[in-house]
């Protein structure tokens, strides 16, 4: 078959792991040049040719420490003159959006080879502010320079702490079991039922942070060791990101590849992608218990590579939560427990997921999966922020037939208008969702609702009765008729 020369496709994937034991970690540029240097490797044919023709390095932003110029720096470390040289923002679908802009201008025509790479030492910073130590690291920014949040606070959730993702992930959990109608126990019962077959996949894999097997009931019973988070997660259902991993990606036309001399069997061709999002604040989504964006990118993606669902071979959902995991499976149309498993990294509780960089290791890992099994399909997710942002590839040794592919970008359908946020409220509400909020002991000391007002209106409020958060944790709260008054600092509390 005749392959247009501009399609794009991973030549060459990376991925270190500094697992505890082995620590403390390099510092994040020399895991950055590491697995930058083993991906170009990895690709086989003319190193040096690979080298000389990366016009486009792409770094992901770092959550471990201030480089003044991250780019730059792992350019003169690697020896590189790339043109183009590129420091992202922050998010889950970020890597994606770096792959697949560099895939876009590959197809385009404007680009010919990219170096997509990122990697935190989140454990190793942990360990030392334990201990007291400053650390060593080279280049600090002398600037000190906000963190890149890409949308402000809404006061409304700030006055109410509406901030951790194990909280708004849990309330999207929480309105999907509403409604389906499952009970509470056993609506978490099936939730370990999803999480359990994924720690076997960490457990084979050499890269994951946590490679132990546990069962559907280990995972979901608090416990002294296993508290409960945000309900209904315990710490084990939770992502972990304090992690020392670092990943790297290397994308190439097929004609640069041909001229590389990268064996056929080393390449994997992006043959469909998409993104799209969902309003930015929690109570905004409608529904609350799916995600439009998400079933909208997912068909985009399926689309663009030519196939459906049922010729996906192997997944990897984006899983920092369960409620991200069965928003996907409810958006492509497949149960939770398929048989042909959710993951080939373990996901981001058990394999672990470094600041925004969980995706580089998904798509190294499904390009390992893939070059193993010729001509299958393999899809991979992402999710970023509050469950607001979407995205999606499918990938396969299989060239496309023809550009131009899925995009760059396909066009996204108009988004459904947001729900209006009530700030304050006082008076009759309905419970739309809520969790019950834990301490580091594993004590319930509080819960936050969003509620339905008048004329399609939401709002916030916290629940401070004890009793009451007993309540929520056993029986169903969602639906609900509630009383809000509202406090000091425009806090709203059901009564």
């Amino acid at each position: 078959m005749a392959v247009d020369p501009r399609s794009p496709c991973l030549i060459g994937v990376a991925q270190r792991t500094v697992h505890p034991a082995d620590g403390p970690a390099p510092e994040p540029l020399d895991l950055w040049a590491e697995v930058a240097q083993t991906a170009i490797a990895d690709a086989g044919g003319d190193g040096r040719g690979l080298r000389n023709a990366l016009a486009s390095l792409r770094v992901l932003y770092c959550q471990s420490w201030p480089y003044d110029d991250p780019a730059g720096r792992l350019s003169a470390r690697l020896g590189l003159e790339p043109a183009e040289r590129v420091y992202s923002g922050i998010g889950g679908t970020t890597p994606h959006v770096l792959l697949t802009d560099a895939a876009g201008a590959i197809a385009a025509g404007d680009l010919d080879a990219a170096l997509v790479v990122g990697g935190e030492a989140l454990q190793t910073v942990r360990k030392a502010k334990r201990a007291g130590e400053r650390l060593a690291w080279s280049f600090r920014d002398p600037e000190k320079r906000p963190f890149p949040f890409e949308a402000p606070f809404h006061p409304a959730e700030v006055a109410h702490e509406v901030f951790q993702a194990w909280l708004t992930f849990a309330l999207f959990d929480v309105a999907r079991r509403a409604h389906l109608g499952v009970p509470p126990d056993a609506y978490r019962s099936q939730l370990g039922d999803l999480l359990a077959p994924m720690t076997s996949v960490a457990a084979s894999n050499p890269h994951a942070w946590f490679r132990e097997r546990r069962t559907s009931a280990e995972l979901t019973t608090p416990s002294p060791d296993n508290r409960m988070v945000g309900y209904p997660y315990t710490k084990s259902m939770v992502a972990v990101m304090d992690v020392d991993m670092a990943a790297a990606l290397v994308v190439t036309s097929h004609a640069k590849a041909d001229e590389l001399g990268v064996p056929l069997d080393r390449r994997v061709y992006l043959r469909g992608w998409a993104s799209a999002s969902d309003p930015v604040y929690v109570a905004e989504h409608d529904p609350l218990w799916s995600s439009p964006a998400m079933a909208a990118s997912a068909s985009g993606a399926l689309a663009g590579a030519g196939v459906g669902v049922g010729d996906i071979a192997r997944f990897d959902l984006y899983s920092c939560f369960a409620s991200s995991l069965v928003f996907a499976c409810d958006a492509l149309g497949i149960h939770p427990t398929d048989e042909r498993g959710l993951t080939v990294t373990g996901g981001l509780p058990f394999a672990g997921g470094p600041g925004s960089g969980y995706m580089l290791h998904s798509i190294a890992s499904m390009t390992d999966v893939l070059r193993e099994d010729a001509g299958a399909y393999g899809l991979v997710s992402g999710v970023g922020m509050h469950m607001t942002k979407h995205a999606f590839g499918v990938y396969s040794t299989t060239p496309p037939p023809s550009l131009p592919l899925a995009g760059p970008k396909p066009p996204e359908p108009p988004p459904p208008a947001p729900r209006p946020i009530v700030s304050t409220w006082e008076g009759p509400a309905r419970v739309a969702t809520y969790s019950v909020i834990h301490d580091r002991g594993g004590d319930a000391t509080s819960g936050l609702a969003v509620c339905d007002v008048s004329h399609g209106g939401r709002t916030y409020a916290r629940i401070e009765d004890r009793s009451r958060l007993e309540a929520m944790e056993q029986e169903e709260w969602t639906g609900r008729p509630v009383d809000l008054v509202t406090a000091g600092g425009g806090v709203n509390r059901i009564v």
